[in-house]
């Protein structure tokens, strides 16, 4: 990763804050919410760039322009309406249980050829 490539994150990142600045309060308080607990579970896309996140901002202002309440949006269960908008993305926590796995049967393998 170059520095125009840093320069230009940065810039797209302080774009994405201007948006969720730009929102009723009551979406920026769910928008916080959602962001910290994608962070938590981890996607595996969002260090990707902030495509996830910019959609929950179109999706937000969209709402907003409605009229809606932010929970008209969401659902009232804002953790569920994540894990919807992630049950097909790859976690953090799915590759560390992979992982697991693969070490849980490598130490299997070695226990049983040593009993061979």
């Amino acid at each position: 990763m170059g520095i125009q490539d840093i320069i230009e994150g940065k810039k797209e990142w302080r774009a994405h804050v201007a948006r969720v600045k730009a929102l009723p309060k009551d979406y920026q308080i769910v928008y916080k919410e959602i962001q910290k607990y994608l962070f938590k579970v981890g996607p595996v896309e969002l260090t990707d760039g902030i495509g996830l996140l910019s959609g929950i901002i179109d999706l937000f202002e969209e709402g907003a322009s409605f009229g809606k309440d932010v929970l008209e949006v969401t659902g009232s269960d804002v953790a569920a309406f994540c894990d919807e908008l992630i049950k097909d993305s790859k976690t953090y926590a799915d590759i560390y249980q992979e992982s697991v796995d693969q070490k849980v049967s490598k130490a299997m393998k070695k226990a049983t050829d040593k009993t061979k």
